[in-house]
């Protein structure tokens, strides 16, 4: 088996067996989860173990070229910190800042049994309707269990500055444009600069996610609708919750819709709730106006483009551990385009 770039088994094994206060990590197997983008995620398991004694070990991605945005310690911190709320998390176990270890940062968590639903559900699961309904319906409830999260009472009263929340957002994935930018895009500078003049006043602050979306979830193998972990937790901070909602909109395509310009069309099949009724469910359950959605639809639409031009370049800098990313940087401009509609008033 090749050694997987970023956590070599030689280095991960002896330093979990002394960390975790176990030798039976001393000689381990370390597998690179071919899913997501950013940081890097690999499966560890003891040699003669099975897969119910893996470990999950992250990490950010190697040569990073925007270093702040792969934040362990915060990732850590939040994921340790959600695991007494009704936030479905998985138990971290260690975190090591060390760099002389792997190279950068990394922490270890409990491996969840889940289903990832990524381009397609797996034969067999939420064949029914009624099940992809209770999916979105999960999804949804989640959101807002981690929404009515007091930041204060779970130690993360000082993870985020909330004042001037959104707009600060626009400034930060406008400069992280800048510093990744692949071409000139001038409706990509159009875009930032009419989110940063149109920004919403914040109805309050909480616990964001950053990043929430059905294939940053684990399903229970049994009950499609329960939300067995919330997974990648690296762009969460205090802020406006609402800019959650905008981003699970951006992952959200619709049965009739053009292939969407990211991620998959799983949630067009039939019984998974429009974007109107995860509003609807959102606004009743929360509490929250969603009278200027449209706004928080069109910046996620930004912040994505941004994000994948963020990927080419890493890749074009050998960041990306072999992950294709052909077609990436094609991706632009549909986002672009979508975030402009969404701000003219095609958000749902």
């Amino acid at each position: 088996m090749s050694t997987p770039v970023g956590a070599d088994p030689a280095v991960v094994g002896p330093y979990l067996a002394t960390a975790l206060g176990d030798q039976r990590w001393r000689q381990v197997t370390v597998e690179l989860i071919a899913a997501g983008m950013s940081n890097l995620t690999y499966v560890v398991t003891p040699e003669g173990g099975s897969a119910d004694d893996a470990v999950i070990l992250r990490r950010p991605p190697t040569g990073a070229v925007l270093a702040t945005a792969h934040d362990m310690e915060r990732e850590h911190r939040v994921i340790s910190a959600l695991g007494g709320t009704a936030v479905p998390v998985p138990r971290t176990l260690h975190l090591c800042t060390d760099t002389a270890v792997l190279g950068a940062p990394f922490y270890v968590m409990e491996k969840v049994t889940g289903v990832h639903v990524v381009d397609a559900l797996p034969p067999g699961y939420a064949d029914e309707p009624e099940q992809r309904r209770a999916i979105g319906d999960g999804l949804v409830d989640v959101l807002v269990d981690l929404h009515a999260v007091d930041p204060a009472s779970v130690g993360l009263a000082d993870f985020g500055r909330p004042e001037g929340f959104t707009a600060r957002q626009v400034r930060r994935w406008s400069k992280q444009w800048d510093a990744t930018r692949d071409r000139d895009r001038p409706a990509m500078d159009a875009l930032a600069a009419r989110l940063a003049e149109t920004v919403p006043t914040t109805q309050r602050s909480g616990i964001v996610h950053g990043d929430y979306r059905l294939d940053n979830c684990l399903l229970d193998p049994g009950v499609p609708g329960r939300i067995r972990a919330v997974l990648d937790w690296e762009m969460s901070t205090l802020g406006d919750p609402l800019t959650d909602i905008g981003m699970l909109f951006v992952y959200w395509p619709e049965a009739g819709e053009d292939p969407p310009a990211v991620q998959s069309a799983v949630t067009a099949l039939p019984g998974f709730p429009t974007r109107q009724e995860i509003a609807e469910r959102y606004a009743d359950r929360s509490g929250m106006d969603l009278g200027e959605l449209s706004w928080y639809v069109g910046f996620a639409y930004f912040k994505f483009a941004a994000i994948v031009a963020g990927i080419v370049a890493r890749s074009k800098a050998g960041a990306m551990a072999g992950k294709d990313t052909s077609g990436y940087a094609d991706r632009i401009d549909g986002c672009v385009e979508r975030g402009r509609a969404a701000l003219d008033g095609g958000a749902i």
